[in-house]
């Protein structure tokens, strides 16, 4: 369909796209072949393929970007839409008599946890369980939401597309060549950067599309296996675990378009649109609701609450009763429907002042239909609404608010110079905008409950003063201390020093009254988080790898020791150099007590499209995260960590340092900032329309330092070259050099099997060929050579550890994913290497008008765009 809509546009340009994906393709097919004769014919299709886009004019390489951009949102599709089927395939396998079901990951955990520790273990673990996603603004997702709803629609043709045949499947097909043809002569490009407030609408894009229908679903799905025949007749087993939060419109760490007047906005937006959700499905299920009082009176406790309605309302009550004659739950519940309106309206006289109170008509209706026989509307209908409650609250997300520690010691220091009120001076801008932070955190508490605002992350958290600092701050902020905000402010901890000092920083802060009394308040509950961009950046992904590992170690211990019930936050990105990889698994190789049946991490940029845009691979990797952190407290898988962790620590630290050492050799090295700005596109992923915060944290610095973690490994992947997530340890195991141990460590140790997999998928969707063509750019030979000689170093390592003769040959699907998806982001990476060096080129000899330079930042950014879709994971 892509060919047929590139031929209709122009016949020229199908041309062009099929013979550059022939070359690419020779060219790739050789990749495994290492004789000369592979080496000759794979050189002569790359030459081919670069000759072609040198010959073609500016347009026509634009107009070939965005071709093979859009093949890979196709073929995303396509994998999708298999791996879907599969799922689906898999459950009509199952034996409904069996003790699991082996495709619901969850109930598969729970089996193993009551062979482990029996019924009433495994249920007191199940009752703790808590899996807290919290979606984040970080710019990693290349698309542009134009571009995103077209690749929806055209992924719901396909899905329909399946299920008919004839002429209705004719008119599909010409839909979805319509659609293909629509996302070809759209721009991928943004026309803007989005607003905080616009950012908000990807999270409730999500909600709706999969969430609001998926979560209730997991929990009944888990409900049906254990209870088999009962459920839906009982009360549920499944508690509500899924607990979404939301860094958009709140993190403010480097982003000055996130001020309190936006966050407002965001925490009314999302608000708004849970309880309309809310009252739409309250409406829905009234209407359905038609028993009636003679098959199944209402309770005396009903009859109360419809006592207190006639009370409130006269109006409302009366209209409902017209239209559900004899039918009281139904009258009641419409009511209800009618008083979640009026929430989003604010009125007053009607409003449900909070969720909970929503939640206890809730429960009245189904204790009700439960007492008058009616089980299955009880704990059918009636509990997916609880459920939903349960899960969202009014809230929909907990907003979490997030300000780097240098921000508010500024801010104190100009309070202490100019007085609270600007009494002996004006006070700073930021410093007015810090305790308008705290003001709006009030406000958010006040009208939509304290979950919906209540956490407060300092990132580069050094000390526990760092934490009195945001106390204070809040305490400053209002007049009346009783209007402050209750707050639970969290150290995040994201350099290699700030791990390793982490757990002195904790022994301070729990010395803070305010953060005893929160202890006191929460049942010795609290949150640190731990960074995994900056550690890597600043350490290297060896080091920072082992080093995270160390940290989750000692708080565990730390917490046991002060009785505290730790929660720990998991800052990843959807780059292995960020601390990508499948969630599941990285659970499973937590410590022993870091995890206590609760998982929080960050979901960012691709990573959220990826895993929550269609329902059935949402409800899988809900399923999945959830079914290894109930996992991870199992005797024998808390067992192996702590062993394995043991055996294998001398390991660990030859590599750790070893790696370490070698990260900073090039890291140091004279110029290298510059240098990297010169063979990646960095300046250009900075161009891209893709996230409302800034590249640079804008505190001064003017290095690497300054540098975000997503801009740095975002441009190391565009360049095919993925260093951040390998670099060091090719170096580390040649000095270590024993190969038997590290095959050991590989296949016993989970820590280190996920780690080495992760890089393997980093390193297969490496080029040497292409990232030749970037370095080349650098015009430093001393560098190049160190990056491509540890690049091949750490190929040859990995492949020894696993055993294999190229990378993902024991991963069939994947292997095949990234082997035929390599030829095609080949194309695009000629295409934007080419772009840069001509730009560069003739930027410094003054050969482009302002016009030209436009036109090839544009082309640039298309074959980022591209390279994105085709990598996937590179943010």
């Amino acid at each position: 369909m892509l060919r047929n809509v590139l031929g209709e546009y122009d016949a020229e340009l199908l041309a062009q796209f099929d013979e550059l994906r022939e070359d690419v393709i020779v060219a790739s097919n050789t990749r495994n072949n290492d004789t000369a004769e592979a080496a000759s014919v794979a050189a002569a299709g790359l030459e081919k393929a670069s000759d072609l886009l040198d010959n073609s004019s500016l347009k026509d390489a634009t107009m070939l970007s965005r071709a093979f951009t859009v093949y890979f949102h196709l073929a995303n599709l396509c994998e999708e839409n298999y791996r879907v089927a599969v799922l689906k395939n898999r459950e009509w396998e199952v034996d409904t008599r069996s003790a699991t079901d082996p495709v619901n990951e969850l109930t598969v955990a729970y089996k193993r946890l009551i062979d482990e520790v029996g019924v009433a273990g495994a249920n007191e673990l199940l009752e703790k369980l808590e899996f807290h996603p919290v979606f984040t603004a970080h710019p990693t997702e290349a698309r542009r939401k134009a571009v995103e709803g077209k690749i929806r629609r055209i992924a719901t043709f396909l899905d329909e597309r399946d299920r008919t045949g004839g002429s209705e499947r004719a008119e599909i097909d010409r839909r979805l060549h319509s659609e293909i043809d629509s996302l070809f002569r759209t721009s991928p490009i943004g026309l803007k950067k989005p607003t905080p407030v616009e950012e908000a609408d990807t999270v409730i894009n999500v909600f709706d599309t999969t969430l609001f229908s998926v979560i209730p679903n997991v929990y009944r799905r888990f409900d049906d296996w254990i209870l088999g025949s009962k459920a839906g007749t009982v009360p549920p087993v499944c508690p509500a675990f899924f607990h979404p939060g939301s860094w958009v419109g709140s993190d403010r760490d480097g982003n000055p378009n996130v001020t309190a007047k936006v966050s407002r906005q965001v925490a009314r937006k999302y608000y708004d649109h849970m309880v309309t959700k809310l009252a739409e499905a309250t409406r829905k299920t009234a209407t359905r609701l038609t028993v009636e009082s003679a098959t199944t009176p209402p309770s005396d406790e009903m009859k109360a609450l419809w006592s207190r309605q006639k009370e409130m309302s006269e109006r409302l009550t009366s209209r409902a009763d017209i239209i559900s004659t004899s039918e009281p739950h139904r009258a009641a519940m419409l009511v209800m429907a009618d008083r979640l309106e009026a929430t989003v309206e604010r009125d007053a006289d009607l409003m449900y002042t909070s969720a909970d109170d929503f939640l206890a008509d809730l429960r009245v209706i189904q204790r009700s239909l439960a007492e008058a026989g009616a089980v299955r509307i009880a704990y059918g209908d009636i509990q997916a609404l609880i459920w939903r409650v349960e899960t969202f609250g009014f809230h929909m997300v907990e907003m979490e608010f997030r300000q780097h520690s240098l921000v508010h010691s500024r801010a104190l220091e100009d309070i202490r110079e100019h007085g609270l009120h600007g009494e002996r001076g004006p006070l700073q801008p930021m410093t007015v905008e810090v305790l308008d932070t705290f003001r709006a955190i009030g406000w958010i508490q006040r009208r939509h409950g304290r979950k919906a605002a209540g956490r407060y992350l300092i990132s580069f958290s050094k000390s526990a003063q760092h934490v009195r600092d945001v106390y204070e701050l809040n305490r400053l902020a209002f007049a009346n201390p009783a209007d402050a905000p209750v707050l639970d402010v969290i150290p995040l901890f994201e350099q290699l020093e700030d791990l390793d000092n982490s757990v002195s920083v904790l022994d301070d802060m729990i010395k803070i009254p305010e953060v005893q009394q929160r202890l006191k308040q929460t049942g010795r509950r609290m949150e640190v988080m731990l960074g995994y961009s900056d550690s890597s950046k600043d350490a290297g992904p060896t080091s920072a790898t082992l080093a995270l590992h160390r940290a989750q170690e000692k708080i565990a211990k730390w917490a046991k020791e002060n009785d505290i019930d730790v929660t720990l936050f998991h800052g990843r990105g959807g780059a292995v150099g960020r601390g990508g990889g499948p969630a599941n698994r990285a659970v499973l190789a937590q410590p022993v007590g870091s995890v206590n049946c609760r998982f929080k991490l960050t979901e960012q940029g691709e990573v959220i499209f990826a895993r929550y845009g269609n329902r059935t691979l949402a409800t899988r990797h809900v399923e999945s995260v959830a079914a290894a952190t109930l996992l991870q407290s199992a005797p024998s898988v808390e067992k192996t960590n702590t062993e394995m962790t043991e055996k294998f620590a001398p390991m660990a630290q030859a590599l750790d340092e070893s790696s370490h050492e070698r990260f900073l050799d090039l890291l140091q090295s004279d110029d290298f900032a510059p240098w990297f700005s010169i063979v990646t596109p960095l300046t250009e992923v900075g161009l891209l329309p893709i996230g409302s915060r800034p590249a640079k944290r804008g505190l001064g610095a003017k290095s690497l330092d300054d540098l975000r973690t997503i801009p740095w490994v975002f441009s190391w992947s565009q360049a095919r070259i993925n260093l951040a997530a390998w670099y060091g340890l090719g170096t580390a195991c040649e000095k270590f050099g024993d190969l038997a141990t590290l095959r050991e460590a590989y296949k016993s140790w989970p820590l280190f099997n996920t780690f080495i997999d992760n890089i393997e998928m980093s390193l297969a969707k490496t080029d040497e060929r292409i990232a030749r063509m970037y370095l080349s750019m650098g015009d430093r030979e001393d560098l190049s050579e160190k990056v491509l000689h540890e690049m091949e170093l750490t190929h040859k390592w990995v492949l020894a550890i696993k055993d294999e003769d190229w990378t993902l040959q024991h991963s069939r699907t994947l292997g095949m994913m990234v082997k035929l998806r390599s030829p095609y982001v080949d194309a695009l990476s000629i295409a934007q290497v080419r772009a840069l060096k001509t730009l560069r080129r003739r930027v410094d000899k003054e050969e482009l008008s302002e016009s030209q330079i436009g036109d090839y930042i544009y082309l640039i950014l298309c074959t980022v765009s591209g390279v994105s879709a085709g990598l996937q994971n590179t943010g």
